[in-house]
């Protein structure tokens, strides 16, 4: 920390150029977030099993901007991403939010870190195993010395439908669905424990691989277990709701559906230190 901000100080000492992001401004606006977007760093994520996943993520960087000055100083948020020369961690991740802040000389710092995430699936009945991939981000905010930290997660599931269900004489359509949990914890939560909480109460879980009794044991789960989307953002929120280290959700959930050219949406927010 000390190493990069002193190799900071003396990059920008070493030139006699001028610093016209360090102009006062006279529009009297601040900025809510100013920074960096898109931008790909290596990192290193510790599954539940023990073992450790390498893969690479991509950063977007923010801090706030005072009303009287120009503009920040975009190169050392790439700075503060490359003292991190192998990889980032979740524990780096968290104090390079704090550190990015500081160097900004910022009231507040928002970091977003997205990533694929694998994890190794077996079918129900064959038990051939596959990777199947999720979209998880980590988002990181600190203000006036205060931090958060949220994981979101995208499950895809399948839903059916319970009305199609009930009215068909045979059938029932159903479509993959994209499930996104977002939680703000004060704790220790694996990815993994989002991703079995959404899976259990969705009509069914997808596999990358399945064989043909795979196939009719999936098709069958899906149609004994019909959900609406409204049913799936209730059933996970209930999870939520008695899971003290969350203190925040939101729960979404799109189905892509099969007979109509738009999809069905769903999403329930959850405050629990002010809303329970």
């Amino acid at each position: 920390m000390k190493n990069i901000k002193g190799n900071l100080k003396e990059d920008i000492n070493s030139k006699s150029l001028p610093d016209t992001q360090g102009l006062k401004d006279t529009r009297n606006l601040p900025i809510n977030k100013v920074g960096i977007k898109d931008i790909n760093h290596p990192m290193i994520i510790k599954q539940r099993c023990g073992k450790e996943q390498t893969t690479v993520a991509n950063f977007n960087m923010y801090v706030n901007l005072p009303h009287n000055l120009k503009g920040t100083h975009m190169s050392r948020f790439v700075h503060i991403l490359n003292s991190h020369e192998d990889y980032i961690t979740v524990e780096i991740f968290k104090n390079m939010i704090r550190e990015m802040v500081i160097l900004l000389e910022a009231q507040s710092g928002h970091v977003e870190m997205s990533f694929p995430y694998f994890i190794k699936k077996t079918a129900p009945v064959s038990k051939v195993q596959s990777l199947l991939d999720y979209n998880v981000s980590l988002i990181g905010e600190v203000k006036d010395g205060n931090s958060k930290l949220k994981v979101k997660v995208t499950v895809p599931v399948t839903s059916l439908c319970p009305c199609s269900k009930k009215i068909s004489d045979y059938g029932a359509h159903n479509q993959r669905s994209h499930v996104t949990v977002t939680v703000a914890v004060k704790d220790f939560i694996w990815i993994e424990e989002i991703i079995d909480i959404v899976e259990k109460e969705a009509s069914s879980e997808l596999y990358a691989l399945l064989k043909r009794p795979d196939e009719k044991f999936v098709t069958e789960r899906a149609y004994d277990n019909p959900k609406f989307v409204e049913d799936m953002v209730r059933d996970i929120a209930v999870y939520f709701n008695k899971d003290e280290r969350v203190t925040e959700y939101t729960v979404e959930s799109e189905n892509f559906e099969s007979i109509h050219n738009h999809s069905a949406y769903a999403q329930i927010h959850m405050d629990k230190e002010k809303d329970l």
